[in-house]
């Protein structure tokens, strides 16, 4: 029998958080208190549905996205859309939006239910937002999740057109062919973020450097749907030019996205190393590795409250 989904209230009440196997979920609502459970109660009953509707289809959603044909459910309709911009780029797969993808579903189950001020579904750092007219939100970020001390902010308001925010790199829970510390995303949803991330975090790269361990996704994972395509290790101490070599061809590719409208910012770290490229419409500056979502929150008191 499939054990139950974890569902807990957290302790001050304007949050939830949802945990079914690999999918883990913190959720914040501004609103009132009856439109609040409204809201996490609607996000509840969309969760537990996710994981079936992503197993129904999930061969389909492990194939070259130049493969397949339109998926039936909803998630699965959004991680295609997400990633077929980059059909032609690249080998890509509908997983590479997931995670944003299940974020929009359920932000938008709670925002169908209940009028809110604002809200957002963070899944492991790719985060789903909603704002209201005047409203807006500071994310707190560090730069690797192992040290989670916070160092610098993005804000975005309801005025700008960001809805979503991911972050990929060799260093996160999912495989990258890349040398990325992190590359974080912001762009109009987060599906979009979460599969430009990925596209822009696999080309900070430096082929056939001896520095840099790489293994078939496949030998650590045999159901990847990377299959046999060399994932990135370990990544060994680098020269300042050769941080900058890599660093310059994914800021190539994050600007070439921007530019086509389907990111407005991005930033990218590499050894301490970062670089940014920002559209006029987006709010903050880039700084890497998305921590938390919450003004009240540190890391630190975040990671407590998951206990």
């Amino acid at each position: 029998m499939k054990p139950r989904a974890t569902i807990r209230r957290l302790p001050e009440g304007r949050r939830l958080y949802l945990n079914d196997g690999p999918i883990d979920l913190v959720i914040g609502v501004d609103a009132e208190p009856i439109e609040i459970r409204r809201a996490l109660e609607a996000a509840a009953d969309r969760f537990i549905t996710i994981l079936d509707e992503l197993c129904a289809e999930l061969s389909l959603l492990r194939s070259n996205i130049s493969m397949i044909a339109w998926p039936t459910s909803p998630i699965a309709r959004c991680m295609f859309a997400a990633v077929l911009p980059y059909g032609h780029r690249c080998f890509i797969t509908p997983m590479a939006a997931v995670a944003g993808a299940v974020a929009e579903a359920v932000l938008t189950a709670m925002t169908s239910a209940a009028p809110l001020r604002r809200a957002y579904v963070n899944n492991g750092g790719d985060i789903a937002l909603h704002l209201s007219r005047n409203q807006s939100y500071k994310i707190g970020m560090v730069e690797r999740p192992e040290t989670p001390s916070l160092f610098g902010s993005i804000g975005i308001s309801a005025a700008s057109r960001i809805r979503g925010v991911a972050t990929s790199g060799w260093r996160g829970r999912s495989f990258s062919l890349g040398i990325a510390d992190a590359v974080t995303v912001l762009a109009e949803t987060a599906a979009q973020a979460d599969a430009a991330a990925t596209v822009i975090a696999n080309a900070v790269d430096l082929p056939n450097h001896p520095s840099i361990t790489r293994i078939s996704a496949r030998e650590i994972a045999p159901d990847s749907d990377l299959r046999d395509l060399p994932v990135t290790r370990h990544v060994g101490p680098l020269s300042l030019e050769e941080i900058s070599q890599a660093l310059g061809a994914g800021e190539a590719v994050a600007e070439q996205l921007r530019a086509q409208g389907l990111i407005h910012s991005a930033a990218l770290c590499l050894q301490s190393q970062v670089r940014s490229i920002s559209d006029s419409c987006a709010c903050g500056a880039g700084v890497p590795r998305l921590a938390v979502l919450d003004l009240e929150l540190s890391p630190l008191e975040h990671a407590k409250c998951l206990k």
